[in-house]
């Protein structure tokens, strides 16, 4: 592959304005890009795999087995000394899956010798922490996250996570996925803020400005708003398929979370491995340049997912060769190719032939440019190798990442068994896939440090230390479970004061093709994978009190479970605390108030299952007797404490269209636990031009509450609460009237009800 590039310039007679540290960024990215030969231009929006990547790669990988795999990569035909050639000739813009903070440096010390001396950009899948890399603080996943509906700790953690990821002269995370799951066959349910847009977007731009701050400092990462646009409803619940869905479906759930971080300041986005009612994301105009440049404004640049630049070629098929599909994504509005080969070469031949206007080259590095000036990386091309292990792992991050575990965990059922009395149940039976596994960091992580990582067997021996726990291991693989081992748990049940089994979803990468949840990691259904099941109703035989915790990514319909056991959690994936967070709440020593951010149906056959449905959705109930209603609902989770709501009231009864309407409710502790309580308030449009759902989460507070405490609880409606768009796609508010729902969950059973009129 040629990359050579012209060594000379039409601007080094003048001063290096790009150089001068004081002068505005503006003028900095100018005098640059003047300088800048075609082939320099073209590279900066080319990425490439890592060095040591490549070399771990080529070793076991075949070209064919390259087709199908969006976790690794090397480049046939090429070697590690030619891709470290061409960043030292500055025809490299960026890197990804670069691991190590002595790569980071070698590759930019590269890129310090070329004729420019352009840094290095590097991306990672910094998606809850700088977790993917090793020795960095892992918290729970985004879903657990989502789950306590805390919105600080969002910022918290992503601010957290840029401080250590520059330690590691990492500059870009992957991250927020602001997608809506609504299928939890898709494997990256765990990746995402759950199904409502509210919550999402809160919980987005939340994490973009934790990561961004002020986007002028050593410590400030660039954040991504990802996948632009559809993927988390794929046709068949597997990633990267079809998305079929109208404009109202998308200007109402899928866009609201992306407009959201493009207003918070999110300069980077990255576009959706699928097609979008027939025309690929990737080179879709209409996403990317009407709707995301002309309507939002955005001003940062827009990167290409792995390799799906080349899909509009080889899987879409919208593209005749590769160089065509190079020229559709740019002209749609692309900046910069993840990545690889043929990029720089060909884009260069496009230009030169007169296709793309080098002003539309310019343009896309001039958004590139200005991200690197504004994270000092002109500046600061190194990260300091002495100071970075002060940074990560720190005891600040460390106790955030436990505080996050112990709010993100749901109480999904509990018959007066929880919390645990330590004296009652001296002999405890632990079992289960999950139960002494690092699987608990979930996905997104590197294999952890055990001296860091708490399993929830080591957390219950921790918080529990006078028990005697009895560990029957069944292994980490849900899919290659030994029936003997099953047959040994269930024996041993019989003789223990109580049982915990531990199980869900397997998503180390490290294990990529044995995984059962995450990335490229979809389902045909929502069971528990393998034995599980059988695990849980033999030890449940044994008559002893059975608890069961479950360590997964996606909703799973654990229906036997929820109609036999006394006692179920959702730990989903709890980071590197998670073992200790898991065993405090079983015993009590942390009350739980996480409430969950997504659905759980019974099963795979009543999907769709969301909590803001249109109302005709179950007008007809399913001819088999199974429920029309989920096996647990959206904003539910249980409490060691009780919660009473009442006087709910509405300082307005009539408002005009650009009025407010003040809500409060009171809420009374009425046990004897101090506790966090997550009171929500959804909004129905009683009547309307075109079908509204029939409730939508409009605000929620995270309240805490001593026992026997009362506080009064204030929400404002305001007009884009109310506002919605109309049969001519006009976004209004509609005269009539709007009922108002405050309650515990979504559930209607759990709503205080009001109304208003918009006259």
């Amino acid at each position: 592959m040629a990359m050579a590039t012209c060594l000379f310039s039409c601007g080094d007679n003048k001063k290096e304005v790009y150089k001068d540290s004081t002068a505005p960024v503006a003028e900095r990215v100018e005098d640059l890009l003047g300088r800048m030969t075609l082939e320099e231009k073209v590279g900066q929006m080319n990425q490439f795999v890592g060095l040591e990547h490549i070399k771990a790669n080529s070793a076991v990988m075949t070209e064919e087995d390259l087709k199908n795999n969006t976790a690794n990569a090397f480049y046939p035909g090429i070697t590690d000394k030619e891709v470290a050639q061409w960043a030292e000739q500055g025809v490299i813009g960026s890197f990804l899956h670069v691991m190590t903070q002595k790569e980071a440096n070698y590759l930019q010390s590269l890129a310090m010798k070329s004729r420019l001396q352009i840094p290095i950009l590097f991306g990672i899948d910094a998606i809850h922490g700088n977790a993917y890399a090793p020795g960095n603080t892992i918290y729970p996943t985004n879903i657990n996250l989502a789950c306590s509906f805390d919105t600080l700790m969002a910022y918290n953690i992503a601010r957290q996570t840029a401080k250590e990821m520059r330690a590691m002269n990492m500059h870009w995370a992957f991250n927020p996925n602001v997608e809506v799951a609504r299928d939890p066959r898709w494997g990256r349910v765990g990746e995402t803020y759950g199904e409502d847009p509210y919550l999402v977007s809160l919980l987005g731009v939340q994490t973009v400005r934790g990561y961004q701050g002020d986007l002028n400092g050593t410590d400030d990462v660039l954040a991504c708003i990802k996948h632009f646009v559809g993927g988390s409803e794929p046709i068949n619940g597997t990633n990267g398929s079809p998305a079929d869905l109208s404009e109202r479906t998308l200007r109402e759930v899928f866009f609201p979370p992306f407009e959201a971080g493009v207003k918070a300041g999110a300069l980077s986005l990255m576009t959706a491995h699928n097609e979008l009612n027939g025309v690929p994301c990737h080179s879709n105009e209409w996403l990317m340049t009407d709707v995301l440049r002309k309507e939002w404004n955005f001003p940062g640049f827009i990167v290409s997912d792995w390799m799906d630049i080349e899909h509009i070629h080889d899987l879409h098929a919208t593209a005749e060769n590769l160089k065509e599909a190079f020229y559709q994504s740019i002209m749609a509005g692309m900046d910069m190719h993840m990545h690889g080969l043929h990029w720089n070469e060909m884009v260069v031949e496009l230009v030169k032939e007169g296709r793309i206007p080098e002003s539309r080259i310019d343009e896309s590095v001039r958004r590139i440019l200005d991200v690197k000036f504004r994270l000092g990386l002109f500046e600061h091309p190194y990260a300091d190798e002495d100071s970075t292990n002060n940074v990560r792992l720190c005891a600040e991050h460390r106790a955030t990442a436990l505080e996050a575990a112990r709010n993100g965990i749901v109480l999904l059922k509990n018959e007066n068994l929880l919390p645990l009395d330590a004296s009652k149940y001296k002999r405890v039976m632990v079992t289960g896939i999950n139960a002494d596994d690092h699987n608990i960091l979930g996905d997104w992580s590197a294999p952890g440090d055990p001296d860091d990582v708490i399993t929830i067997l080591e957390g219950l021996k921790m918080v529990a230390p006078d028990t005697k726990f009895d560990f029957v291991d069944q292994g980490w693989d849900p899919r290659n479970m030994d029936p003997k081992k099953v047959a040994e748990a269930a024996a041993k049940a019989r003789t223990a004061d109580l049982n915990i089994v531990v199980a869900g979803e397997y998503m180390m990468r490290f294990r990529w093709t044995d995984r059962t949840d995450g990335e490229d990691t979809d389902r045909s259904d929502i069971n528990l994978v393998g034995l599980q099941n059988e695990l849980i109703e033999k030890v449940a035989a044994s008559g002893k009190p059975t608890i069961l915790v479950l360590v997964s990514g996606r909703p799973l319909g654990v229906e036997w479970a929820a109609e036999h056991l006394p006692a179920i959690v959702e730990a989903w994936a709890p980071g590197m605390y998670g073992g200790q967070a898991v065993a405090e709440i079983l015993y009590g020593k942390v009350n739980p108030s996480a409430k969950l951010a997504v659905t759980i149906p019974h099963s795979v056959g009543q999907l769709q299952m969301i909590y803001n449905h249109k109302p005709s959705q179950y007008f007809h109930p399913y001819v088999d007797n199974k429920p029309s209603t989920p096996l647990f609902p959206f904003g539910y989770g249980l409490s060691y404490t009780t919660y009473k709501y009442e006087d709910l009231t509405l300082a307005q009864k009539e408002i005009g269209k650009d009025g407010t309407v003040d809500v409060s409710v009171k809420v009374t502790n009425t046990g004897n636990r101090d506790g966090v309580e997550i009171v929500q308030l959804y909004i129905r449009d009683r009547f309307s031009c075109v079908t509204r759902p029939v409730k939508e989460l409009k605000d929620f507070a995270r309240v805490p509450l001593k026992a026997g405490e009362s506080k009064v609880v204030s929400f404002k409606i305001t007009p884009d609460k109310l506002a919605f768009y109309d049969i001519k796609m006009n976004k209004i508010v509609e005269p009539g009237e709007f009922i108002v729902m405050v309650g515990s969950s979504s559930a209607d059973k759990d709503l205080l009800k009001d109304s208003f009129q918009v006259k």
